[in-house]
């Protein structure tokens, strides 16, 4: 089944003994799709496939997702998601980017994009948030419950499964539920989703909060750049207040909003999605220094 939605060879960089797993298809510009939580590449596999006839479609896994290594003692915080993917631009020496970013990544893909935008040519941003924010929606509140959250997202998985039912609008097939659900079949396969949930920074003093406000105060340097934002008008998580931050930081941006996608706007549509990507990856002048 895996197979058949997700045909990919699948590539490692060993970080620090640690295997990070991404996929690598297509020639030509590179397209780098970062993904958030609880997902994997397997998320962009659509796109990957629909993209790769004319550009080298690039997916890793975070540490601790998808088919990458999932360690028991690991610092699972934003900088360190940052440094991998930052490692994976720099050993594959990729330039003339386009980024693509959805959720967690879109903080992760930001903050690499930040210390090279050299390399980095267009954004494309999917419902994310790579600022400060106070607002969360109860189910995020829970997860975040101390003992409780664990449990529920360690032990009974609930958080990926919950993501599955309320993430898209349109009804996933058991197929790919299962792509979905694949990589987080044990306790020990789910440390990441967990770490990720209570890394979310909320306030002064929270462990990646002061990163978060640096990526914040350094994404105004997309305006550089040809940026378009796809919004699922429909997103439990990311609602339209995050869209007009957004507006606000990045006013030269196009920005897309689709009224019948969720916050798994890809599932939702995908294809609609895919031609007006191809559209705004036609080629262009190389971006010029900020």
């Amino acid at each position: 089944m895996l197979r058949r939605l997700y045909p990919f060879e699948s590539h490692y960089l060993d970080l620090d003994g640690a295997r990070y797993h991404y996929v690598d298809e297509g020639a030509g510009d590179p397209i780098l799709f970062v993904h958030g939580n609880p997902t994997w590449s397997f998320h962009f596999r659509d796109l990957v496939r629909g993209l790769s006839d004319s550009h080298r479609s690039i997916a890793p896994d975070h540490i601790g997702c998808g088919m990458s290594d999932k360690p028991q003692h690991y610092d699972y915080c934003l900088r360190r998601h940052i440094d991998n993917l930052e490692q994976l631009v720099l050993r594959l020496d990729l330039n003339r980017i386009t980024l693509v970013v959805h959720d967690w990544g879109g903080p992760i893909g930001l903050g690499v994009a930040l210390r090279h935008m050299r390399r980095f040519q267009r954004f494309v941003l999917f419902n994310t948030a790579a600022f400060r924010s106070r607002q969360m929606p109860w189910q995020l509140r829970l997860a975040r419950t101390p003992m409780l959250g664990e449990f529920l997202i360690r032990r009974m998985n609930l958080f990926v499964r919950t993501a599955i039912h309320l993430a898209p609008i349109e009804k996933l097939s058991p197929e790919v539920k299962a792509g979905y659900l694949l990589p987080y079949d044990s306790v020990e396969n789910r440390i990441a989703i967990d770490r990720f949930v209570r890394d979310i920074p909320m306030q002064p003093g929270d462990r990646s909060f002061e990163l978060l406000t640096q990526i914040e105060n350094g994404s105004s340097a997309l305006n550089t750049r040809p940026t378009l934002i796809i919004w699922g008008a429909r997103d439990f998580v990311f609602t339209d207040r995050f869209l007009e931050r957004w507006r606000e930081i990045l006013p030269a941006a196009t920005v897309w909003k689709i009224e019948h996608a969720g916050h798994y706007v890809v599932e939702d549509a995908r294809d609609i999605i895919l031609p007006r990507l191809k559209a705004f990856l036609s080629p262009v002048e190389s971006p010029r220094s900020p």
